[in-house]
C-alpha cells in the first residue's frame, strides 16, 4: 500500500475502520486492531464507523461480540456510529470492508487530500458482509485479524 511508507509507527496514528452499518465488519477490525497495536505498544488510535444511520448507539452485532470473543478479542463495550465529513479531518488513514463503502466514503470527500486517506481494508479485495450467513462471522473474524497483523506489520 503506497500510502504508508508516510506513517512512522512510533507516532501517533488514528485509523478508522467503516463498513454498512458499523456492527459487523468495521467493529471486529476496529477491536482486533486496537488489541494488537496495544500489545505492540503503537501510539494508536483505532474506531470504526457505517456508512449507514441504522445501528447508531448500538453494540456490535452478537455474532461479531461472539467471534471476536472466540479468537481472544472483546468488542462488546463498542458502539456504532455513522461516517461523518469531519472524520476525514480526525483520522490519518481511513479503511473500508468493501467497494460499496469505498464509494460512499468517498463521494463525500471534498479535496483528493481526503479521497488519498481511503482504501479498501483487504488491498485490492472486499471484506465479505456476514450479516445473512451466520457460518461467515467466524472466517471474517481470522481475515480480519490476519489483515491487521500485516497492516502493522507494513506500518512498522
Amino acid at each position: 500500500m503506497g500510502l504508508f511508507h508516510n506513517y512512522n509507527t512510533t507516532l501517533y496514528l488514528k485509523i478508522l475502520m467503516v463498513c454498512l452499518g458499523n456492527i459487523c465488519r468495521s467493529p471486529l477490525a476496529e477491536g482486533i486492531m486496537r488489541h494488537l497495536a496495544n500489545e505492540k505498544k503503537l501510539n494508536w488510535e483505532v474506531a470504526s464507523a457505517g456508512t449507514g444511520n441504522w445501528h447508531i448507539g448500538k453494540a456490535p452485532d452478537n455474532r461479531s461480540i461472539a467471534a471476536a470473543k472466540a479468537n481472544g478479542f472483546d468488542i462488546s463495550t463498542q458502539r456504532a456510529q455513522q461516517f461523518r465529513h469531519n472524520m476525514f479531518a480526525e483520522y490519518d488513514l481511513i479503511f473500508v470492508m468493501d467497494r460499496n463503502n469505498l464509494n460512499d466514503v468517498q463521494a463525500l470527500a471534498k479535496t483528493h487530500k481526503e479521497r488519498k486517506k481511503v482504501m479498501l481494508f483487504l488491498d485490492n479485495d472486499e471484506v465479505t458482509d456476514p450479516y445473512w450467513d451466520n457460518a461467515l462471522f467466524g472466517p471474517v473474524c481470522k481475515q480480519v485479524e490476519e489483515r491487521c497483523r500485516e497492516i502493522i506489520q507494513q506500518l512498522s
